[in-house]
């Protein structure tokens, strides 16, 4: 994901700039008070480890609801003294001396929404529940600070006298429109309406998410005869059979609807019935009229974020939403997503016509249903190009991909990892390394953590625990990771993955190389601090380097006799990446408008969440054999994430993505000027500046969209 990026609260609590601490700014909290809540906790003086990586191992749950309230009643002290100052309003004293304040705020929330996100359970989700309706309030006692808010004007209204920096210009806008966006505007009874709005949104999108873990592991199909694993690889056999044993169905198999269980149902088992079975156990997540139902939850979040909208002076929370964003209107939005949807529906019906071929051949007397999709569009990939899972996944395990990250990184950049079994980690799955660039230097610490447990909550992404910065006049370096939720490896045997998988490792690497490569002042712009639909970009691109030949006879080796992967399985690998895009883009365009409809709303009034969105696909032309990629009730993208009226950003950014990749095919796909010119316009710069800015500078031009459909096979020949 970016199907990465989370740490949602912990990112969404800057207005813009808040988030940071200042070494000139004096702490007034008690000495007396600040020694109760610190004996033995960790939070309250700097960690004791190497690289200053968060002290995991002495962390106690007990630790983090003091922290919480010490770093809140700080930040808040921060704030009154920089709005309080009666000297007159200047950018450093305001404007910087924000961006330096609520530092041990910041330490506190990167280290527990990391671990929320991985490490869940019972405790941690009762203290976010807590916390959450602190850190909303929090926010909005900053926004809507009018003292505040009346020197942040006030300097505004000097910048063109200011002979700022960029990224200090670009500081200084984000901060004043981060106020106006935050009610600063309002008259006192629409701020406590805005309050009100707020508490309320972080509550439910708390529930919202914690309904969809709850559902997620709940659901389980305990297969005890082994005639109904027909057609399913043994690893996967293998891996069931752990998972029935860790839930106690001891010689029995479990599948579940964490995708690699699910998918890998779905492509090849050959009993239909228990395939609907797995397929509808996960697109009714949320919606099976039970404790853990969203849709309500759904339907009243939509008119929360409608009336904030309304109430901050927009036509629609999508609105709202994309003033910020790269695509700046829903209009936009629509255009593109107008402009792919046909070709891409069209192409799914092709490919559902292909499907409804081969099971009549076979004599099948059934219409191909949404639970076949993926069984048949294997089989036809098989029989069209010779190939399927079961001849690559034996060259792309897990260690042997890593391994292909880590050299495209160092052909690109010169940058090195190496790794460490002494550094704190948080779990013993964890990885990490330390990270050096071409000359030698150190870099930062990247943490990776890739199997899947009940403790996470589904997807991949990257964040951080600390980012890049240099604020107070030495060089703070980062602490990235990625999570992903690949299979357990069984016995002596390593994990192997399937294509998709293979990429999607690459895919979190280019969020984390953005994170490690960044080289920016201030902290609230460093990394991926980047609108929600140009911030996949760089993931995306990275994912192109992949399936090029010479880096995959680098990595892509046989797990048993290191074999290098053969050219003609190669060439069977590239002539298939256009196969099936029509049922990929098609779902997940579905999807985005799903989302875009939802925030487009211009009505307060509470929707039939099921009646809404069947409202919506009808509009659109879906096919009934295609669902949206997530339905409203698990769409936690847009209702326990940062990505409300942002899900249409992944094709945004494809956009940058497959123009980049044109500009390294064309100079060659390691040349140095363009891997260079790429990492200082568009890796180190964070959100210094426009990236639309930054994005010419590179490629010396806008990108074109007819790159993008001619890579998905989408143009019309």
């Amino acid at each position: 994901m970016n199907k990465h990026l989370y740490a949602p609260i912990a990112l969404a609590i800057s207005l813009a700039t808040i988030g940071c601490q200042s070494s000139d700014i004096q702490h007034t909290t008690t000495t007396e008070s600040v020694q109760t809540a610190t004996q033995g906790n960790p939070f309250f003086a700097p960690f004791d480890t190497p690289y200053g990586m968060p002290d995991f191992a002495n962390i106690k749950k007990s630790h983090y609801l003091p922290a919480f309230e010490h770093g809140i009643a700080e930040n808040k002290q921060e704030i009154e003294q920089i709005a309080n100052n009666t000297a007159e309003a200047t950018f450093e004293n305001t404007i910087e001396a924000m961006e330096k304040s609520g530092d041990f705020l910041d330490n506190v929330t990167n280290v527990f929404y990391g671990l929320t996100g991985s490490m869940s359970d019972k405790k941690m989700r009762a203290i976010s529940k807590k916390v959450s309706p602190m850190l909303s309030a929090l926010r909005d006692d900053i926004a809507l600070n009018d003292k505040l808010f009346a020197r942040v004007k006030s300097v505004y209204q000097q910048k063109d006298s200011l002979n700022l920096r960029t990224d200090q210009k670009t500081l200084l806008e984000k901060t004043y429109k981060g106020f106006v966006r935050g009610g600063a505007n309002l008259n006192e009874a629409d701020k406590q309406t805005l309050r009100d709005l707020n508490s309320q949104l972080s509550s439910l999108s708390l529930k919202f998410g914690e309904n969809l873990l709850n559902e997620t592991n709940s659901f389980e199909m305990v297969i005890d005869n082994p005639a109904d694993l027909a057609g399913l690889p043994d690893d996967i056999i293998a891996a069931a059979a752990t998972t029935a044993q860790e839930r106690g169905h001891k010689g029995k198999w479990v599948f579940t609807t964490h995708r690699p269980s699910k998918n890998p149902f779905l492509t090849y088992s050959t009993n239909r019935s228990l395939r609907e079975k797995i397929y509808k156990g996960y697109i009714m997540r949320g919606d099976n009229d039970n404790a853990n139902n969203n849709q309500a939850i759904a339907a009243k979040m939509a008119s929360l974020r409608f009336q904030k909208a309304q109430l901050l002076g927009y036509k629609t929370y999508a609105d709202f939403v994309l003033e910020r964003a790269t695509a700046k209107t829903p209009e936009n939005v629509f255009k593109l997503l107008d402009q792919v949807w046909p070709a891409a529906l069209s192409k799914a019906q092709e490919e559902r016509d292909d499907m409804q071929k081969m099971i009549d051949a076979e004599g099948g007397e059934f219409k191909v249903a949404a639970w076949d999709w993926w069984y048949y569009a294997e089989k036809i990939r098989k029989a069209r190009y010779d190939i399927d899972e079961s001849q690559t996944k034996p060259y792309f395990s897990l260690e042997s991909t890593l391994q292909g990250v880590f050299y495209t990184a160092e052909k690109l950049w010169g940058v090195t990892f190496k790794e460490r079994f002494d550094l704190p980690k948080y779990h013993e799955d964890v990885r990490t390394f330390e990270v050096f660039d071409k000359d030698s230097s150190f870099v930062g610490i990247y943490m990776t953590d890739h199997f899947v447990r009940e403790s996470k909550r589904g997807g991949a992404w990257m964040s951080s625990f600390r980012k890049q910065y240099r604020m107070y006049g030495e060089e703070v370096t980062p602490i990235i990771y990625n999570v992903l939720n690949y299979p357990r490896p069984i016995g002596d045997q390593p994990t192997l993955l399937t294509f998709s998988q293979a990429s999607t490792l690459f895919h979190e690497f280019g969020h984390a190389i953005q994170g490690l490569l960044s080289d920016g002042y201030y902290r609230s712009q460093t990394g991926t601090a980047l609108p929600r639909d140009y911030v996949e970009y760089p993931s995306q691109v990275m994912e192109n380097w992949m399936t090029e030949p010479e880096v995959l006879a680098n990595f892509a080796k046989h797990y048993q006799t290191g074999e290098v992967i053969p050219q003609a399985l190669v060439e069977k690998i590239q002539a298939s990446g256009k196969f099936n895009q029509g049922f990929a883009t098609t779902e997940y365009l579905a999807a985005a408008l799903l989302d875009m409809s939802w925030h487009s709303l211009q009505t307060a009034e509470l929707q039939d969440t099921n009646a809404f969105e069947r409202k919506v696909m009808k509009e659109i032309g879906l096919i009934d054999e295609i669902a949206p990629r997530y339905r409203t009730g698990y769409y936690s993208h847009i209702f326990a994430g940062g990505y409300a009226a942002g899900y249409y950003g992944y094709i945004w950014s494809n956009i940058y993505d497959a123009d980049t990749w044109l500009a390294f095919k064309e100079n060659g796909i390691f040349d140095q000027e363009t891997a260079q010119a790429y990492r200082k316009y568009v890796l180190e710069p964070g959100g210094m500046e426009d990236p639309a800015v930054m994005y010419r500078k590179f490629r010396g031009q806008d990108p074109d969209v007819a790159p993008l459909l001619e890579r998905r096979g989408l143009t019309t020949k």
